[in-house]
């Protein structure tokens, strides 16, 4: 029988593959910069190269010591979920999705950084000329799925996080 946390490991590692795999696609059957309309007016898969992070923000200036930053910061936000999950009870299935689902996005991301120094983006929504959402990826999208089912979690579970906080005054109180 597999345990939870090895259930919620397959989780970010197939958001992992499945990331991989459809930048692997991309990249193999597009030019870079290249434009295929899906949903007239609305969706396109358009592949570009991001260098910077989520819709394109620190992509412009290149200094030598951003892609390190950058990995830097991923690999501070995989440690910070791994010890949080680690500490949350393993029953709160929702949250403990959302952590392995947010940690296959950030991963998926992570890669592509280590092994292209940028990020393979090809998502592009759209609302004819008047809206245009930044282009992402599956990785970005997994990571703001993890976040809403975070939040989501957070909202049914808001007396727990309340009382470990309490715990932890009484106990710096020596109560």
């Amino acid at each position: 029988m597999t345990t939870v946390r090895g259930k919620l490991t397959l989780i970010t590692v197939l958001v992992l593959i499945i990331d991989h795999l459809s930048k692997y696609l991309v990249s193999r059957t597009m030019s870079l910069h290249e434009t295929i309309d899906i949903i007239p007016g609305f969706f396109r898969l358009s592949y570009v190269l991001n260098t910077g992070v989520a819709f394109g923000w620190f992509s412009d200036p290149q200094p030598s010591w951003k892609p390190y930053l950058l990995a830097a910061m991923a690999i501070v936000a995989v440690i910070v979920i791994l010890i949080y999950s680690y500490h949350m009870p393993e029953e709160r299935w929702l949250l403990q999705i959302s952590l392995a689902v947010t940690m296959g996005g950030i991963l998926g991301n992570f890669a592509d950084r280590v092994a292209r120094g940028s990020v393979v983006d090809f998502i592009e929504l759209h609302f004819r000329d008047s809206f245009h959402w930044p282009t992402f990826n599956l990785a970005d999208t997994a990571i703001t799925v993890g976040i809403a089912l975070l939040l989501l979690d957070s909202l049914k579970h808001p007396d727990q996080e309340a009382g470990r906080q309490e715990e932890a005054d009484f106990s710096e109180r020596g109560l």
